[in-house]
């Protein structure tokens, strides 16, 4: 297995894990907290999304997919268009709502730009360096596994946030 398999494999595991979080929740369901100042289910994909578009997007010079696409008008979310969530407040958690199909979409759309950008991959490039603001310099190998792993904490936050809500009966 070459390393671009192995990392398509990885973004793939997460693109299915993001779809059970979310499919079938309702909007009510999705914003639910589950404490007064946890994250949402929302939240958590499009700030996974956000940081994904964003890392992969400066990793590989091309535009990200939030303004590209339109995603940032769609949401209309009330930050300034190059926010990401990181840092956010709980009232800024809370500004976060949007339905299932644009979250699922913005995040799809995301995953296909970075599938696009790593299938050409060769080991090689992995040793690029993408950001020389850290001491040792952040190369793309260490850019994507950095990605890779915030997803998969946010993703699984987001379905453990999803079965507190299904037990307790969906949004109340």
């Amino acid at each position: 297995m070459k390393s671009a398999e192995l990392l398509l494999d990885a973004f793939s595991r997460i693109q299915d894990a993001v779809h059970e979080a979310v499919e079938g929740l309702s909007d009510d369901e999705l914003t639910e907290r589950i404490d007064p100042d946890a994250n949402t289910v929302a939240w958590l994909v499009w700030h996974l999304s956000r940081i994904q578009d964003d890392h992969i997007a400066d990793a590989f010079g091309t535009e990200q997919v939030w303004t590209s696409e339109g995603f940032s008008g769609r949401f209309g979310l009330p930050f300034p268009e190059d926010a990401t969530g990181y840092g956010h407040t709980s009232a800024q958690v809370a500004a976060v709502r949007a339905p299932a199909d644009l979250l699922l979409d913005y995040y799809d759309t995301v995953h296909a730009r970075t599938v696009e950008h790593i299938t050409s991959l060769t080991d090689a490039d992995l040793d690029r360096v993408v950001d020389t603001r850290w001491t040792p310099h952040v190369t793309l190998g260490v850019r994507i596994v950095s990605v890779i792993t915030d997803d998969n904490q946010h993703v699984g936050q987001a379905a453990y946030v999803r079965g507190v809500v299904e037990r307790a009966g969906g949004a109340g």
